[in-house]
């Protein structure tokens, strides 16, 4: 008889899919986040967002356990030229990293994931299937810290996010001055702050995260996440193109600085892209 560790190497272990099943949690709840800001080498968009749509955004992501949503997002040139500050601790010059995929992960269930994607990313990359003429801008796997509605108990909830058909998105990154100071920070966006931006804004609701260290063992073009102790990431999800409401988020470093709490690094407009087309490729650069 063969044993567990001596089985096939055919043998995709379809019994202990039945066995995992039933045991952890199962929730719908956004409990973690992979947010990804990539900039495709010059020369290389199209083929980077054939790659990345055809094939990595399922098999490195959406076809993996407990990955249950996710959307891809692209900054036009004209977005990238909105992005401020000048000087950003995430994106050197402010402009790179022209795509950004957010994806949500079933709360409590980020070790799980984690073995997988790091594995399978593995695989994919020994089976030539990972686009290397890429850089990271800010990529970070994230804890789920708060969700702020506009509205209330009407409308989508945080977990209906990536599949509702929002018309844009504005990734903003916020440093607390120092990791004893980042619960506070949180607390004054939670109940003051974001509150009072949304009022009456296109923004329906603000998801904030704070990104954890990845894996020791990740791929290695992929930085090590930086701020892990004193860093949160806010994702603004727009009923309006950011291009039509950009007021709405003029200010949002000099609001943050004047609080005392931190500073911001970055705030970043994008819109959805297109699945299966190359829609906004050809307005890059």
């Amino acid at each position: 008889m063969t044993s567990r560790h001596e089985r096939d190497p055919e043998d995709t272990r379809a019994g202990d899919y039945a066995e995992l099943a039933a045991v952890g949690p199962y929730g719908v709840r956004p409990g973690h986040a992979l947010i990804t800001m990539v900039e495709p080498h010059p020369g290389h968009e199209y083929a980077y967002n054939r790659w990345y749509e055809d094939d990595h955004y399922y098999a490195g992501a959406m076809a993996m356990p407990w990955m249950y949503a996710g959307r891809r997002w692209v900054a036009t040139r004209a977005l990238q030229e909105l992005r401020y500050p000048e000087k950003s601790a995430v994106a050197q010059p402010v402009t790179a990293g022209c795509y950004l995929s957010t994806y949500w992960v079933t709360e409590g269930r980020y070790d799980e994931h984690m073995k997988w994607t790091v594995g399978i990313n593995k695989r994919l990359n020994r089976d030539g299937r990972v686009y290397q003429d890429r850089t990271h801008v800010f990529t970070a796997f994230q804890d789920h810290a708060a969700t702020v509605y506009r509205d209330g108990a009407a409308g989508p909830r945080d977990y209906h996010a990536l599949d509702h058909p929002y018309a844009g998105l504005v990734l903003q990154v916020v440093d607390a001055e120092g990791p004893e100071r980042r619960a506070e920070l949180l607390e004054w966006l939670r109940s003051w702050a974001l509150p009072r931006r949304l009022h009456g804004s296109p923004a329906a609701m603000v998801t904030v995260f704070r990104p954890t260290p990845l894996p020791g063992d990740r791929m290695t073009y992929v930085k090590q996440v930086e701020g892990v102790d004193s860093r949160l990431t806010l994702l603004w999800f727009l009923e309006a193109d950011p291009r039509d409401c950009w007021d709405r988020f003029q200010g949002l470093d000099t609001e943050v600085a004047e609080s005392g709490l931190g500073r911001v690094e970055l705030v970043a407009p994008f819109v959805p892209t297109v699945p299966g087309t190359d829609r906004y490729v050809d307005q890059l650069r």
